[in-house]
């Protein structure tokens, strides 16, 4: 045992028994540095991918919850005040929620011990976000680790980290014998084969097809070849794929007439299990077909148990088989591959030495030589944070951090929402089945869950609804009149042929939502057609509020094909008529598009903001920012504290009469924020993040009866504020505004501290 002066470190990663590369190098570096150092103790924080989790060892002591951001503070909290005296955190893109994985970076953020991180993938050619995520994390890392030469030169040359931050240690590999593979066959019952081995969670990219087209030939020289796949299929692939592609591999093995020489293995093995199938194998294979793989733990531990290794050219395969220690065939090439099989069967010598080569060199691949060079790895960091100078992504004190918003709750959502869409109405907080459905509601809920996966919260309940709701959608669009009907009763009869002008613009708003922001074909491909075949109909109407309504959808359509240019020809019409109106109404004390303020007022210069941006037009930015600075003096109280009013719906505020104070209803308060961070994106100006900010807390109290409007116990929201009370019926429109509102605010608070 070695003795070292850090007494407790706590792991991020994935965790056996949870199936993934990065959850068995986790465990097995913690256990290794646990076994070499007695007197540290080693404790993990696994990323669960599943409500349910897994039965974790004892060693787990804290579980983050992939898609939930607040897991990710809540479990900095927990090392920060448990005397973690190192974090080493292991980093995989696919591992962390948020954008690139993004999500780490509010963990990181808040720690105050040194840090020290394995980077398992590093990009070639990462998109903005990618590049970014790992920029930070080297960044609020004292000190990096990467497990090839490769990775070295891509973090200096791509990511700009310098070099003496950074650490090449190899991948640790278990400590097994040097010894015949006909001494483990047996077990396997494949007594006198020869064996060929591919193991790994499986997924399209492995290329094991090329194998199986190549065994024909094998066979044709070596009738008694066996090839042995192992291991289960990625549980992400499970997910969304099922077995696809291991059936593909079993059908191309009855074609090619080769199903005798090949056996399936399909279950993800322990790791004594994992040595045997190893000693019982001749050669083994890992054929990929894709060159950008930095690291391999499955060619580390064939190659350090003395295997020869046939591999297609992937980064870690060019430097772990140089040398002689194995060969490299090109991709996508089965004659070759099946050429080098032949050519080592036949050549037992040279398949000997190439053996021999491999297991020498992975001696200093063994878990306990790796364990202490990442101990020495943290003593530097350790040494090195005794003379730190905080970075720029150093822990903000907590009155400069963003606002706190309160927990997600979704159960209300799900409560109004059945097989046919979201209900209207709520008696309190039960559905009101009398009052049915409407395009306006289903359109905003198809808002929220957009957002929803975006921000990749109740990931699985929101793809579901967004479908349900889509569907919905679809179902209104009266292919006759070219527009959407609005109201359904609760036997699922439509009550007219046609909705209004707005419901119309807010059903264009939704589906541009989804062309924008989603990534799913079933639901942008239905979308996509509908979002073509009402658009036009928005040209005849004669609302401000549903021009507004599709100019934000058309807005969010232009993020995914900005060179529609007869989609950007509609865009400058309606604002071009938006702009006309307001230069019609305004005057210097009434700067409004109408001679009245009635409902979502804010809308409308949201809508001016965005096309001043987007066309781009300055006259549009100016009007824009003008009127929505004048709505909000309208909109707070001149005491102090200075909450927010919106105009009440009780009389709405004509020109010239007195201003409406109640009824207040939730979807100003949600307009008014979505106006305001689209203001401080435009101007960056911290005043509108304030407004934006004033206006959400009018849900939580911060009003004109110091009664909440959001209900936390069931994560629906008041239908809103009358002269004495609140109303206390929880409506679709009412939680979809503060579902809506919570939603933006998170997205801008990411967006915040990305930049910073």
């Amino acid at each position: 045992m070695t003795n070292t002066a850090i007494n407790r470190i706590g792991f991020i990663g994935n965790y056996l028994p949870r199936q993934c590369g990065i959850a068995t190098f986790t465990t097995d570096l913690c256990e290794a540095i646990a076994a070499g150092y007695d007197k540290t103790t080693c404790i993990a924080l696994p990323v669960n991918d599943t409500e349910a989790g897994y039965t974790y060892p004892p060693r787990v002591r804290f579980e983050l919850t992939e898609k939930d951001i607040d897991s990710y503070r809540r479990a900095a909290d927990f090392l920060n005040t448990n005397n973690v005296d190192l974090v080493c955190l292991q980093h995989e893109y696919g591992i962390f929620g948020g954008s690139a994985g993004s999500h780490i970076l509010t963990l990181l953020r808040e720690l105050r011990m040194p840090v020290v991180t394995t980077f398992h993938t590093i990009l070639q050619n990462p998109n903005p976000d990618q590049r970014r995520v790992l920029v930070e994390i080297a960044a609020l890392s004292d000190r990096v680790v990467v497990m090839s030469k490769r990775g070295v030169d891509f973090l200096q040359e791509i990511y700009g980290v310098l070099p003496e931050k950074i650490d090449m240690i190899p991948h640790g590999i278990p400590d097994v014998p040097f010894v015949d593979p006909s001494f483990h066959k047996d077990v396997f019952g494949v007594d006198g084969k020869m064996v060929l081995l591919s193991f790994g969670l499986l997924s399209s990219s492995k290329g094991l097809e090329d194998v199986i087209t190549a065994l024909p030939q094998i066979v044709e020289h070596y009738p008694n070849v066996m090839y042995l796949i192992l291991g289960a299929t990625h549980p992400h692939v499970i997910r969304q794929e099922g077995e696809t592609y291991r059936l593909s591999l079993q059908r191309l093995a009855r074609d090619k007439g080769v199903e005798s020489h090949v056996i399936f293995y399909n279950r993800f093995v322990t790791l004594e299990e994992l040595k045997e199938f190893i000693g019982a194998t001749d050669i083994y294979i890992t054929p990929y077909h894709n060159a950008a793989q930095i690291t391999s733990g499955t060619l580390a531990y064939t190659l350090g148990a003395g295997k020869a290794v046939i591999s297609t050219p992937y980064w870690y395969a060019e430097e772990m088989l140089a040398d002689e220690r194995g060969v490299l065939i090109p991709f996508h090439d089965p004659v070759a591959l099946a050429g080098q099989v032949i050519h080592l069967l036949d050549n037992e010598s040279k398949r000997h030495a190439m053996r021999k080569q491999a297991y020498l060199f992975g001696r200093a691949m063994i878990w306990s030589q790796v364990a202490s060079r990442y101990m020495e790895s943290f003593e530097r960091a350790r040494t090195e944070r005794r003379n730190f100078i905080a970075s720029p992504f150093a822990v903000k004190p907590l009155d400069k951090r963003p606002g706190e918003l309160p927990p997600l709750k979704l159960d209300h959502l799900h409560h109004m929402t059945d097989d046919t869409g979201i209900l209207q109405h709520a008696r309190f907080t039960i559905p009101n089945y009398r009052e049915g459905y409407s395009i306006d509601d289903n359109a905003r809920a198809l808002i929220v869950s957009t957002y929803l996966t975006e921000l990749e919260l109740d990931n699985e309940q929101s793809f579901a609804f967004a479908t349900r709701y889509l569907a919905f959608i679809a179902y209104a669009f009266n292919s006759e009149t070219k527009s959407f009907r609005n109201f359904m009763d609760y036997q699922r009869n439509w009550l007219e042929k046609s909705g209004s002008e707005d419901s119309h613009g807010r059903a264009v708003w939704s589906l541009g939502m989804v062309i924008g922001r989603s990534n799913i074909p079933g639901l942008t491909n239905i979308a996509s057609w509908l979002f073509e075949q009402a658009l036009p109909t928005v040209l005849t109407s004669t609302s401000p509020r549903a021009w507004a309504f599709t100019l934000i959808g058309i807005h969010e359509y232009l993020r995914r094909f900005q060179g529609d240019s007869l989609i950007r020809h509609m865009r400058d019409e309606l604002a071009g008529r938006l702009l006309a109106l307001y230069e019609h109404n305004a005057s210097d004390t009434w700067c409004w598009y109408e001679d009245k303020l009635t409902y979502c007022n804010a809308v409308l210069p949201q809508a001016m903001l965005i096309c001043g941006q987007g066309i781009p037009n300055e006259m549009m930015t100016t009007v824009g920012l003008k009127s929505l600075s004048w709505l909000a003096d309208l909109q707070q109280s001149k005491k102090v504290g200075e909450h927010f009013i919106p105009i009440g719906s009780n009389g709405f505020y004509k020109q010239g009469a007195e201003q409406a104070r109640f009824d207040q209803q939730p979807i100003e308060s949600q307009s008014m924020i979505s106006a305001c961070l689209e203001a401080y994106r435009i101007t960056g100006d911290p005043c509108w993040n304030r407004e934006a900010q004033r206006a959400f807390e009018w849900f939580l109290g911060r009003n004109d009866l110091k009664l909440p409007v959001y209900d936390a116990s069931t994560g629906g929201c008041r239908d809103g504020l009358h002269p004495d009370r609140v109303n206390e019926n929880q409506g679709a429109e009412s939680t979809l505004a503060f579902l809506q509102a919570w939603l933006e605010l998170r997205l801008a608070e990411n967006t915040l501290q990305s930049s910073n």
